[in-house]
Formats: structure tokens, sequence, C-alpha cells
């Protein structure tokens, strides 16, 4: 199914079973004479289905936009008191936070058509000989039903648990088409960058199938590459990466240097990893300062090392209990602030 194909006429719930009690009595379908044919059609209908959904979410976003463009144009009026300003902030966030919601709706009424039109998508490319990290692959993979209930627990923000060998990196892929038809922008965070370039090539036939963008983030990417890499429907990239691109923009001068877009759903790989392990060293970008002026220090340098070797027993003990207390300081800062803390658990 390409996404940005929409049905000219939008079928309810009714018209879409007349359609296939209209078709089963053309063709003279039945699943014990063709089996074949069944199929076709009950996939050709999940596809007018997830259009169907997908309009109906396309309304409602086109509707709140055309308010929160009327309400911007409020805020950018200079006449406009502290009091209106208010009222129409609190009304922006109320739009967003109903869009969500009809986002979300929309999602969890199409997740099983549009699951089974991913399994039914890995059926059809079995025997698909392509290219994965310079090696050839041949596609052979069909989500199992327990690997459904993977995608589902992923899609619903939560952690699933599964043992190498057992299909993570397939399981991904039903979360990640389903948001990705929002066209808003899916992240798949991994540990390294090999990771993330064989899982974006492995799993690129279901992708480029529906006519999917896919992207991914490496550590030798200039801003531009970067840019155009995070504009894809789904993106690949390493949680360091990510990050600091995270951290790059919050310092850019202009909207034109920044390379993310809006955040809206990720999929994060290793998890524990990922947002335990790793998160408890932070991300920090740091560089040498240019003419760095050291006049300060080498003029108090000869008073500190004057003290430090005074053998006068007042301030040597007055210079023992500075140090004393300095350490108990540094040591109540250091434990206020050494647990790490993640605001957001599990995969969003």
């Amino acid at each position: 199914m390409d996404k940005k194909q929409k049905s000219n006429t939008p079928l309810s719930s009714s018209e879409l079973r007349s359609l296939a009690e209209e078709r089963l009595e053309e063709k003279q379908l039945s699943a014990m004479s063709s089996p074949v044919e069944m199929l076709k059609l009950v996939h050709e209908l999940q596809i007018h289905q997830v259009e169907l959904e997908l309009q109906q979410e396309e309304l409602v976003r086109t509707r709140l936009e055309l308010e929160k463009k009327t309400l911007t144009q409020k805020l950018d009026n200079p006449d406009i008191n502290i009091d209106e300003a208010e009222t129409v902030n609190v009304r922006l966030d109320t739009l967003a936070e109903e869009y969500e919601k009809a986002t979300a709706k929309a999602l969890d009424e199409l997740l099983p058509e549009t699951f089974a039109l991913v399994k039914e998508t890995c059926r059809r490319l079995k025997g698909l000989k392509y290219q994965v990290m310079g090696r050839e692959m041949i596609w052979d993979m069909v989500p199992y039903d327990v690997q459904l209930i993977g995608g589902i627990v992923l899609h619903s923000g939560k952690i699933s648990e599964m043992a190498t060998g057992e299909g993570k990196t397939l399981v991904s892929t039903l979360p990640v088409f389903l948001n990705a038809l929002t066209g808003r922008g899916v992240h798949v965070v991994t540990v390294n960058d090999y990771l993330a370039q064989r899982d974006k090539e492995w799993m690129n036939p279901v992708f480029d199938f529906h006519n999917f963008s896919v992207g991914v983030i490496l550590n030798t990417m200039i801003p531009e590459e970067r840019r155009e890499q995070y504009q894809c429907d789904i993106t690949y990239g390493t949680n360091n990466e990510l990050g600091f691109d995270y951290l790059r923009d919050n310092m850019a001068g202009t909207p034109e240097e920044m390379v993310q877009r809006n955040f809206y759903f990720a999929i994060v790989d290793e998890v524990d990893s990922v947002l335990i392990d790793e998160a408890r060293t932070p991300l920090i970008i740091s560089g040498p300062v240019p003419h760095a002026d050291n006049s300060k220090f080498q003029e108090i340098k000869p008073w500190i090392e004057q003290l430090a070797t005074s053998t006068i027993s007042g301030p040597s003990s007055k210079i023992s209990l500075v140090c004393s207390d300095s350490s108990k300081s540094v040591g109540s800062s250091i434990s206020s602030v050494s647990p790490s803390t993640v605001s957001r658990t599990g995969l969003r």
C-alpha cells in the first residue's frame, strides 16, 4: 500500500461489507474453491479500511491545524494583551492534546489491518534476494502470531523482552510501519552504527514495498546529510547520535541550522542498555577554549603554595579545616546528582 495514495471516496464500515459481498457474488468466490483469490480480496479490503481510517485522521488533523494557524496569528499581533495571549496558549495546548488523542485512536483502530498487511507483505517477499552490508540475503521471514503480540506491546509504549534469535528486529517493523502512516517520523534507536545500518538495510524491503522512505544516521555524516535522513518516514540511528544531534539543535542560532524535526514515536533496541547503563553517563558537548586567560591563576598560585607549605599551626589547622569542609561539600553535591533518572519509561 502506498501511504501517499488516498481513495477518492471514503468508505464506511457498512459500505466495505457491501463491497465484499458484491465482489464475492460477482466472482463467486469461496474459501474452499479459490483460497488464493479470497486472500487477495481480503488484502484489498484491508487496504481500503486502512485508507478510510487515515482519511478520518487527516480530516481531524486538517481542522486542528487550521484552528492552530488562526490562534498563532493572534499571538503574532503586537496589540494582544496578556490575558488573551494566555487564553490562546491554553487553547493551543488543548488542540495538541486533541490531535494526539485522535491520532492514537485512529492508529489503535488501524492496528489489526496494518499488522495483517505487514505479515502479508513479508509472505509475498519470500525468496527476494537483496544486499545487506555487502552480503546477499534471501528474505525468508514471516511474523508468527506471538511476534504480532510483541508488536502490539511495543506500540502501546511498553517493553517487550525477547531472547536473541526470536526476531526482535522483525517485530519492530510492525509498530514502526503503523506509526509511520502518520507521516510524522519514526525513530528506531540501537546501540552502534553497524546495527543501525544493518537493521535499516535488512528491514528495508518491507518499507520499500509500500513506498516508505527509510534513513540512517551515522557518525561520519555532515549536518546536511543528517537533516535529509531525519526527514525520512523512518530513521535508524544510535542513542548517542540522536542525543548529540538534539544537543546541537538546542545550540543552533537559526532554525535552518537544526537537523531534527519534532519527535513523535521511537522504538529503542536493547532498552536496558540504552536507558539504564549508558544513561548513567551524560552526553556533554565540549571543546578547547580559544585564548584562555591563565593570568589570574598564575597570580594567586604563589600565595596558595605559601599557605600550603606553611608550618605555623594556626594557619595549617585553618587550611585543614577548609579542606575538610570542602570535601564534605563536594561529597554531598556528588551524592545528590549521582542517581540517574529516566523521565519516560517504556519504548516511546
